[in-house]
């Protein structure tokens, strides 16, 4: 079983049969407690659909934060929440799992996933980092001597490698990411509107009409939320124009990666990159225009993965079936 334990989505995928679970990494709980509501499978989609409307008892909590577990018993229900829910559909033995982690995580963040992991049903545990496992789920020939660039936009942290010879050669993970872009759109509608407005929403206007680049073609949307002077509801019409004004500090801040990386890549591996060019995986690369702005800045061909959504969970499973051959390469519960 291979798990994208992402900050907004968690996926798993099971050797042989692809993806069999996509759901949100949210999990409602009893308010001041840790118990999970509806026998513990109050989780994913049933949770998701609660965040920012819950009643005072209920508290729904995304347990990850910037890609790393910031609760960690919660992590634990909502992994074996998981397992359970895959496992259900046959009988099946403890699993072997593979998570893919952002790669600057430290040794305790490593150690919280790989325990949460077990405790929650797990045979063995292997960790990988993500902008791998985003590479061999986006097909990038990254066993071969050769250069290949993954900018994985996900929801917590934006991770980017240049991978060659079945390891990272640069790699950096910055802590701004799609979340971010949510947060950015939230305060633009209270400076410019006096709107207060959810996560939900944000991010809504983020997939309907957000973009990077001003190519785009230009769309509005009603987007309703509490109007913070009358304390009312209300609703206004916004342009995709000044949600790319809004979108501007995160996107610049993901830019300024990229460039570092590649300014800090060996010579033959940038010679590499003029030809082979980058590959954009994660939620975040469905930003429209993102490609043409991160190639302006670069000079270089940019291209999303397909499916990029999927890509680091895919990378897992392709992960399990040469874990004979790759597993010297990953921390597992063995290493202490």
């Amino acid at each position: 079983m291979g798990i994208d334990l992402g900050t907004c989505n968690t996926l798993v995928c099971v050797r042989g049969e692809g993806i069999v679970l996509n759901e949100p990494s949210v999990v409602a709980v009893k308010k001041g407690t840790n118990h999970v509501l509806q026998n513990g499978n109050a989780v994913g989609w049933v949770a998701k659909e609660m965040l920012g409307k819950t009643p005072g008892s209920i508290t729904a909590i995304r347990p990850l934060k910037d890609g790393v577990i910031s609760d960690f018993e919660i992590t634990e229900a909502m992994l074996s929440y998981f397992i359970r829910k895959v496992n259900g559909r046959r009988p099946m033995v403890k699993p072997r799992v593979v998570i893919a982690v952002p790669s600057g995580i430290t040794a305790v963040e490593k150690r919280a996933v790989l325990e949460s992991a077990e405790r929650a049903g797990s045979r063995r545990v292997y960790l990988v980092e993500e902008p791998m496992a985003a590479g061999i789920g986006a097909n990038l020939p990254i066993v071969e001597a050769t250069a290949s660039m993954i900018v994985d936009i996900g929801g917590g942290t934006t991770e980017v490698a240049i991978m060659s010879l079945a390891d990272i050669a640069q790699c950096e993970s910055i802590r701004v990411a799609g979340d971010d872009m949510d947060e950015a759109i939230i305060n633009h509608m209270k400076k410019a509107y006096n709107l207060m407005i959810g996560e939900q929403m944000a991010e809504r206007v983020k997939i309907e009409i957000g973009s990077a680049s001003s190519d785009e073609e230009e769309r509005t949307m009603d987007v309703r939320g509490r109007d913070m002077i009358s304390g009312l509801p209300r609703k206004t019409i916004i342009t995709s124009e000044e949600i790319r004004q809004a979108l501007q500090e995160p996107l610049s801040a993901i830019i300024e990666t990229v460039t570092r990386t590649l300014e800090r890549a060996q010579p033959e591996l940038a010679a590499d990159l003029v030809d082979n060019g980058i590959v954009l995986a994660g939620g975040g690369a469905m930003l429209r225009g993102i490609e043409s702005v991160i190639s302006q800045a670069t000079g270089l061909d940019v291209r999303i993965a397909d499916d990029p959504i999927t890509c680091v969970a895919r990378g897992t499973s392709i992960y399990l079936e040469h874990l004979e051959e790759w597993k010297q390469t990953m921390d597992s519960d063995l290493d202490d």
